[in-house]
């Protein structure tokens, strides 16, 4: 499987385009246009009380509230340094040596496969479906040779989400094959229905969580795992002591329990993503795809390629998401956070020029 790199590195553009990060455009990371909550920023602002301990190994308190949060025991959760590193810990923890994933998705499942030497086998969504994940594949014709299957759910890049109950229905059967069953559900927040997390989870079911995209605290990584306690006894025997610092800790606790910013954001992405199709729809020759999550999977027409409008954007400070790379998608196929309505309304001119520019 061919991988793709990460959006997010406003530090080595800055570095190549001799600007500060500040006046960059971040599309390629899809993170709360609204920022961090303010109680999450106040707690920020008190570091220095935790600047002379250690942290909390045990993560306790952040436990104690996810758990009053989901109305689950804290023994169900494992905090770690950003989603990243729990799914780098699944594969030697579960003993996964051959993962079934539902792409086009996250390169990273396939890069954690890769270190502990496993093979990594994909389902593809059809283009012609909207790239819907193909769950009946999976349920139809179960691969026993398998040893988990991986979703991601809403997925990324495509956008699109699973209903909780065809989720439940493939965690169920893989349970029964002695299977493991990863639901990845890093954009949940913005679409919590599709969640599995609200009730009792199948056995042998693991759920990935984060506070990066939503929260908007990707520069702290913070996200948890969600299992049976035994599960959870497994995964963090693999983890590294002190892996989640305690600013991260105590900001992701305050981000949690600001239910009125989570509000405030979910009706933001709720009018602007629609704003922000409703501007690219317009945009000759570019085909849009829907998604329930805080981004956008975009194909560009048939004389454009993403690396060539991906290199065009940077010159002036916007970045996007390159999803050529993405087994499964085109050449033409490109990922697009929906960020604050000045910024997207910049990236719709932009990009209208760009498109206008190739004839299309």
């Amino acid at each position: 499987m061919k991988g793709a790199t990460h959006g997010g590195d406003v530090y080595a553009a800055a570095r190549e385009s001799g600007r500060d990060v500040r006046y960059l455009l971040d599309f390629s990371a899809s993170i709360n246009p609204l920022g961090p909550s303010p109680a999450a920023r106040r707690t920020i602002a008190r570091a220095n009380e935790w600047l002379c301990h250690y942290p909390d190994p045990a993560c306790w308190d952040l436990r104690q509230a996810l758990a009053t949060f989901w109305h689950r025991s804290p023994e169900e959760f494992l905090i770690g340094n950003g989603s990243t590193e729990l799914i780098h810990l699944l594969p030697e923890a579960l003993q996964i040596r051959h993962l079934l994933v539902m792409g086009p998705t996250f390169s990273e499942y396939a890069s954690a496969m890769v270190r502990v030497g496993g093979q990594t086998s994909s389902v593809m969504a059809a283009r012609a479906d909207g790239y819907r994940p193909p769950l009946e594949q999976v349920l139809v014709a179960p691969d026993v040779s398998i040893d988990a299957v991986l979703l991601c759910n809403p997925n990324s890049p495509t956008g699109q989400a699973c209903d909780a109950a065809e989720v439940r229905a493939l965690a169920r059967q893989t349970a029964r094959h002695g299977q493991w069953c990863i639901v990845d559900e890093t954009f949940a927040e913005y679409c919590e229905q599709v969640s599995i997390v609200p009730e009792d989870l199948p056995a042998r079911t693991i759920v990935l969580r984060s506070f990066t995209k939503f929260y908007g605290l990707p520069g702290l990584r913070v996200g948890y795992v969600v299992a049976n306690p035994r599960i959870i006894t497994r995964i963090k025997s693999q983890q590294p002591p002190w892996s989640v610092n305690m600013l991260a800790q105590r900001a992701a606790q305050a981000a949690l329990q600001d239910s009125r910013h989570s509000r405030r954001s979910l009706r933001f992405m709720e009018q602007e993503r629609a704003r922000l199709v409703n501007g690219l729809e317009r945009l000759p020759g570019c085909s849009l795809f829907p998604s329930a999550a805080n981004f956008l999977l975009m194909e560009l027409p048939a004389r454009l390629k993403a690396a060539r409008v991906v290199s065009l954007l940077r010159r002036q400070g916007l970045l996007i998401r390159d999803c050529s790379q993405v087994p499964g998608l085109n050449d033409r196929s490109i990922r697009l956070a929906v960020r604050s309505r000045a910024d997207n309304d910049r990236l719709v001119r932009s990009l209208s020029e760009i498109v206008g520019r190739s004839g299309a």
